[in-house]
């Protein structure tokens, strides 16, 4: 570690409510220093996903160090680890890190070059952070957990579930481009607006029963859903509007209070419903063989984006990046009514 360098970083030492000032403090840390295949990334833009305020509220920790959060980064490569064979000095790159290590909240970050992306050209550096996260959730959900196939699946129909968020406003994307019919449910009238402008081809209320909207549009059941909101809270209307044999996918876990009680999995058992779960870190949790596709993910993600195939989902930037920035920022995400993504830049 070098000791004589230091840089900034905002973290926290317990968990406080985010309206506590001591939620989020400006630090001053070692500067660290790359080995094996990680690079030393000098951050230029973060962005803040539900993950941060998990970590946050979960992991009630009291700590000697802080828990530096932040899972969404793009910036420069200012050095590389002694193995690295992808990036060198100067690229730039987004990436939304490992949950099992320090967060990107920090002027200079570590990162396995494994699961980062060349930054897509035609994309500034808030734009580009606004991507990653969002991005490798839906495209893992669509493509490597519901088992979705641009040739065979065209024709075919997917219900998002909670679809103004940041993860729902690229999958509709990805959808779209992979010829399905999409359905994003959406409660506001700004929320509507956004996903429609995504591209979904219908939209419902996630507040009311699935069926007889569907029904309204001519649509009696769907091949796939992507559930991005509370699946306990949804279930049922998953579980009645699945064509027998379809695939839902959740990226909401259920605690172990409401697995028993709540969450009634055999809803699903007459029409041998495929249900599958994503989590976005697991690759870079458990080093998986094929950790590399992450980087290949984000790689073919922003030649899709310089093609303007798909579109960055920045919608508000904020700066610079400080403990009080962020904590406005986690307040926002927080009220569970943040459309799109919100991006902090320049520390």
């Amino acid at each position: 570690m070098n000791t004589h360098q230091k840089m900034k970083a905002v973290g926290a030492y317990r968990y406080l409510p985010i309206s506590n000032p001591e939620s989020l403090i400006d630090l001053h840390l070692d500067k660290p220093e790359p080995t094996g295949r990680d690079l030393l990334v000098r951050v230029k833009a973060i962005s803040v996903n539900p993950a941060d305020v998990g970590v946050r509220e979960v992991h009630n920790y009291e700590a000697d160090s802080p828990k530096i959060l932040g899972w969404d980064a793009a910036g420069i490569v200012e050095q590389v680890g002694p193995d690295c064979q992808l990036f060198k000095p100067g690229d730039k790159i987004y990436y939304a890190g490992s949950v099992s290590r320090p967060g990107s909240n920090s002027e200079f970050h570590l990162v396995d070059e494994r699961i980062v992306g060349n930054m897509p050209r035609r994309l500034d550096f808030a734009a580009a952070a606004a991507l990653p996260l969002t991005s490798i959730t839906a495209w893992e959900g669509l493509f490597d957990r519901l088992g979705i196939s641009v040739n065979t699946d065209e024709n075919k129909s997917i219900l998002i579930i909670g679809a103004a968020g940041g993860v729902g406003s690229i999958a509709i994307q990805l959808a779209k481009l992979a010829g399905l019919t999409v359905i994003g449910t959406a409660s506001r009238p700004e929320s509507i607006q956004w996903v429609n402008s995504l591209g979904a081809d219908f939209i419902i209320n996630h507040n009311e029963p699935f069926h007889p909207q569907l029904k309204e549009v001519g649509i009696d059941t769907v091949d796939y859903i992507l559930c991005l909101n509370d699946t306990v809270q949804h279930l049922e209307n998953m579980a009645e509007v699945i064509v027998p044999q379809g695939k839902i996918c959740s990226i909401v876990p259920t605690n172990k209070a409401t697995w028993t009680g709540s969450l009634k999995m055999d809803l699903l058992f007459s029409k041998s419903v495929t249900f599958v779960w994503e989590f976005m870190f697991t690759r870079s949790l458990f080093h998986t063989n094929d950790m590399i596709k992450q980087h290949e993910l984000l790689n073919e993600l922003a030649d899709l984006i310089d093609d303007g195939k798909i579109k960055t989902t920045l919608t508000e930037r904020l700066e610079p990046i400080n403990a009080a920035t962020l904590r406005f920022a986690h307040e926002k995400l927080e009220s569970g009514r943040t459309i799109g993504k919100i991006v902090l830049e320049n520390f």
